[in-house]
């Protein structure tokens, strides 16, 4: 498997022209019948041996913070497995570019650090905010030496935890606007996807998969405020409720249809299943309500998958050329 990394990479050292690079990816999107933008393409796993890399590491920083605690000393435990992590990435990452190694040793490492500051300070409101800085600076670093994609994704995301942590302990009151808080953070952190998003719309960079990774954080973060503002997860179901459902669905799909991305409907889709199978049961179909609902959510996503390109045109043509400009376009 080839990402366009390689491909680029290829081009750079004149082992292929970019003419060749470009019928390429023509002659697969003409195979496939779709284009790479649609498909949302990000490496994951380029082979089996990188399964077997991971469950290696995993062994490893596992005992490592398992002989830590065993010993009494969970300070060393968290910063073991940080700078195992780095160690690791140096190879696996830096040299053999492994695509899913890289990402486990990125989150055992902002893991490896956010644990070890409560253990030296103690567990409250404050250590947990530094340990989210810490974190945040630490992903940064990371990012400048290995250039991994959810490296940004991971350090906004201890930027929003310690936001919302230093909200929480020094505003009084913070936390009876908590779904706000967490829902404007989305907001700017869905922003900083879609500049992301539009430095490469042909999306053939590393910018469209720190983008993709950027879009997985914001989802939940825009979409579970707004569910549980409706009381949907306090057992407040009822019709309007699901008409209101429905109605923020749609919305949640037009946007995905706009800016190429599924995140955002994925994440809104476990409260769309929980809505209308609760729904259901009141009306007496206690045994199938979840089941009536997956049918009916999942033939309507696979028909959105087939007809994507043509939706996606409509969808655009709506918008201003400004707007479409910034966005991947049509096939």
């Amino acid at each position: 498997m080839y990402s366009e990394d390689d491909l680029a990479s290829a081009i750079k050292a004149g082992v292929i022209s970019s003419e060749t690079a470009a019928a390429l990816r023509a002659h697969v999107e003409q195979r496939h019948h779709t284009s790479a933008a649609d498909d949302e393409q990000f490496r994951l796993v380029s082979g089996f041996n990188d399964i077997f890399v991971v469950i290696a590491c995993v062994l490893l920083l596992a005992s490592t913070k398992w002989i830590a605690a065993t010993l009494g000393l969970p300070v060393v435990g968290g910063l073991a497995i940080a700078a195992s992590a780095w160690l690791l990435a140096e190879f696996f990452v830096r040299r053999r570019h492994m695509a899913l190694p890289a990402i486990v040793l990125l989150l055992a490492f902002v893991f490896g650090l956010f644990v070890s500051v409560p253990a030296i300070l103690g567990e409250n409101n404050l250590s947990f905010g530094i340990a989210s800085a810490v974190t945040a600076v630490g992903a940064l670093v990371h990012w400048w030496r290995f250039q991994v994609p959810i490296t940004v994704a991971a350090g906004t995301a201890a930027v929003v935890g310690a936001v919302v942590i230093g909200s929480l302990a020094t505003i009084p009151g913070a936390d009876k606007v908590l779904p706000l808080l967490l829902f404007a953070t989305g907001l700017v952190v869905f922003a900083l996807a879609m500049r992301w998003d539009a430095a490469d719309t042909q999306r053939r960079t590393r910018r469209s998969d720190v983008a993709f990774w950027l879009h997985l954080l914001a989802a939940p973060l825009l979409v579970h405020p707004v569910f549980t503002t409706l009381g949907l997860l306090s057992g407040a179901t009822h019709l309007i409720a699901a008409i209101v459902v429905v109605v923020l669905y749609v919305f949640i799909a037009l946007v995905s249809l706009a800016i190429d991305r599924r995140a955002l409907m994925v994440s809104a889709l476990a409260y769309v299943l929980y809505t209308f199978s609760a729904l259901l049961k009141e009306f007496g179909m206690v045994s199938l309500g979840f089941a009536v609902t997956a049918l009916a959510i999942g033939s309507a996503l696979l028909l959105l998958s087939a007809f994507w390109h043509r939706s996606r045109g409509f969808v655009l043509g709506l918008l201003p050329l400004s707007l479409q400009a910034r966005l991947p376009a049509s096939r």
